[in-house]
């Protein structure tokens, strides 16, 4: 599927039979109608739109909210993303779909007049071909999937309005009076399936079966007339995501129910596939569309093209780090640095509004929309946090994306903190320098076959980092490390952060190249993790974790450079210069948070791995593991590749190289 098509009936009725994928405007019935799989289950709302021919307009006796009232809005939404969606979009007041075509047009309806003057024999004729196209297409599409499954299901989708109703009515309804009793079975497990979700706001997902509807309308007894071995679920979710009497619309709870139709109709469908059809799927994201739909992929180059190359760490480096320490010595630690930084090549407020006008909310899929709008969120406070640098608004704007330490971050960070020594550690070993630190690199890449560079720069603040957009690793001119050290950071470096910019390029979709929502945290988690498994951790590099907490946690309750420095270096022990960099690290641009979420991330991947959980969904990109079931969901239905590369200490994990009390130290970390 390239693009939404204009088809007449008869074209759209050809492509069905062909077999063909495509999404479609019909030009002579009011269909919106999307294919991109032939699984066995249909979803339609009938009754979503609100289109009139002019001619019709201009008759009509009700205003549009008078027409919405008994519409069903957001109808459309609901089904949206699902692999076969078949919308109405004219009116039910120019031609009701759920009516048989004698009653079909309306002279009056719920007590009103529905037109100023009587329709015309053409005018109706008109509708009525209209009404016949919709059926047309939508029974040649039925009978091709029960010849190719043998069966199928319709989840036929409406609304209702229930503040007219003066007793406690459900959320869902399904209609099963005209049915085949031998279909009993499959209602109530449909009902079973709703009435499992979970809807905001303390709203009841209660469903029950002939309640408030008892399924007669003509969609349901035209499809099971014709098709005795399709299944029609008539189901009408009460108004619970609006307000009936205005109009107004709740976008959060719309959002809520495309979900829970989604995985109630996906639950349905499997159990139904597998017990009436011909047709096998391993779980249930297997029956959803394999193929990233016109709009995401849209969105998906949109987003990219706005905000590739943009990483925060490429802005917030001090370009007088040098110089900066030289003074901060001089002055016996007294003087708080006064760093200076690269100009801005971004138009914070130009960015921000592009980014705003991509039409996210055009993807149909509920739940890769919210990843891509979140995403958009998150990027939008990523401008505000570069436009700020160097400001005292900056650590406000870091800690509106970062976040800061938790009150479990603090204990964690204590308890690592106090552990005793570990035996052998701290014995005199002789560092290495940038020399042996580009060959160690290079060798990683190598190990990997991966192409990129290796440079020494002066303009970072750690000792060694990957710059992602360039695939290029940065070591710090002079730095030095043990042998232990080295080979750690080329875990942390090239073993999971190279490896997760290698896979976002295997993608077909670029958004974890720019990465989800503070992917930062999960990111950092996974290296760290790398470095246990590979078996290179040192209770050293564990507490550089812990000092990370405390000194952010020092920076946002007030204290300046200097007093964090002198916490980290006479209260808690740490070496002069290595506090010096931390601290750098800590109140470069003005404050930034982000080197808490190291042992934070440590301990949620941790937990993952440790019960067994997959790591692929986390490794094909930058990944944050906030949206894991998206991306697990995206990876099983093919919209995302698995990850081509994984890093060497997850497929051959060294842990006994560890010294034995580590298994006990990370398990610790709560």
């Amino acid at each position: 599927m390239s693009t939404l098509l204009n088809l007449s009936s008869a074209e759209i009725i050809k492509r069905i039979r062909a077999g063909r994928d495509f999404e479609a405007i019909a030009t002579d019935t009011g269909m919106h109608i999307r294919i991109t799989d032939y699984v066995p289950f249909v979803c339609t709302a009938i009754h979503a739109g609100n289109k009139m021919r002019h001619e019709l307009q201009i008759k009509c006796a009700l205003d549009e909210f008078d027409r919405w009232y008994e519409e069903d809005p957001d109808t459309d939404a609901f089904i949206g993303g699902m692999p076969i969606a078949v919308i109405g979009t004219d009116s039910r007041y120019a031609y009701d779909l759920n009516r048989s075509p004698e009653t079909a047009i309306y002279d009056d309806a719920w007590g009103k007049k529905v037109w100023k003057r009587p329709l015309s024999k053409a005018e109706k004729k008109r509708s009525m071909m209209r009404h016949e196209k919709f059926y047309a297409i939508l029974s040649a599409l039925i009978e091709t999937l029960e010849r190719r499954h043998k069966a199928c299901v319709v989840y036929d989708i409406h609304s209702y309005n229930w503040k007219r109703w003066e007793r406690e009515v459900p959320t869902f309804n399904i209609g099963t009076e005209k049915l085949d009793p031998h279909w009993n079975g499959e209602a109530e497990a449909f009902k079973k399936a709703l009435t499992e979700q979970t809807l905001p706001h303390g709203i009841s997902s209660a469903c029950a079966i002939n309640d408030v509807f008892m399924g007669r309308g003509y969609n349901l007894a035209r499809i099971s007339q014709q098709f005795k071995r399709t299944l029609v679920l008539a189901t009408e979710v009460k108004k619970v995501y609006c307000d009936e009497t205005t109009g107004e619309r709740f976008p959060a709870i719309v959002h809520a129910v495309q979900v829970a139709f989604k995985h109630a109709i996906l639950l349905h469908a499997r159990g139904f596939t597998e017990r009436h059809t011909s047709a096998s799927y391993a779980d249930e994201p297997a029956m959803l569309p394999s193929v990233p739909s016109v709009k995401l992929m849209e969105v998906d180059a949109q987003l990219y093209e706005l905000t590739r190359g943009f990483e925060v760490l490429n802005f917030v480096n001090p370009i007088n780090i040098e110089q900066e320490k030289r003074a901060f010595f001089a002055s016996h630690a007294s003087n708080n640095p006064q760093f200076a930084y690269r100009p801005l090549r971004i138009e914070p407020f130009e960015l921000k509004r592009k980014l705003l006008r991509i039409p996210v909310e055009e993807i149909p899929d509920a739940s890769i929309r919210e990843l891509y709008e979140s995403t958009i969120s998150a990027y939008l406070d990523k401008v505000d946090l570069l436009s700020t640098l160097g400001t005292s608004q900056f650590l406000y704007n870091s800690l509106r994306y970062y976040g800061q330490p938790s009150a479990l971050d603090l204990k964690n960070a204590e308890y690592l903190l106090h552990l005793p020594e570990v035996e052998d550690e701290n014995g005199p070993e002789k560092r290495v320098g940038t020399d042996e630190a580009v060959k160690a690199f290079q060798q990683g890449l190598l190990d990997y076959g991966f192409k990129g560079k290796v440079q020494i720069s002066s303009r970072i603040v750690a000792d060694a980092m990957v710059n992602n957009s360039k695939k290029q690793v940065l070591i710090k001119k002079g730095a030095t490390f043990r042998p232990k050290e080295l080979r750690y950071l080329v875990h942390h470096e090239i073993g999971v952060h190279m490896v997760t910019t290698m896979n976002a390029l295997e993608q077909p979709l670029k958004l974890l190249s720019i990465g989800t929502p503070v992917s930062t945290r999960t990111q950092e988690g996974l290296a760290v993790l790398a470095e246990y498994l590979s078996g290179n951790t040192t209770l050293q590099r564990l507490r550089e974790l812990a000092f990370r907490v405390m000194a952010v946690d020092n920076m946002v309750k007030g204290a300046d450079f200097v007093e964090t420095y002198r916490n980290l270096t006479k209260n808690l022990g740490m070496e002069a210069n290595s506090a010096f960099t931390l601290t750098t690290r800590v109140y470069r641009g003005g404050g930034l948070t982000k080197d808490y979420l190291y042992l934070q991330g440590l301990r949620e991947v941790f937990d993952l791995y440790r019960n067994g959980g997959d790591l692929r969904p986390l490794l094909m990109g930058k990944c944050s593991i906030e949206v894991y079931d998206t991306l697990e969901e995206m990876m099983e239905r093919g919209l995302l590749n698995p990850p081509k590369h994984m890093p060497i200490p997850l497929t051959h994990p060294q842990t006994e190289k560890n010294h034995p009390v580590f298994d006990y130290i990370v398990k610790g970390i709560r």
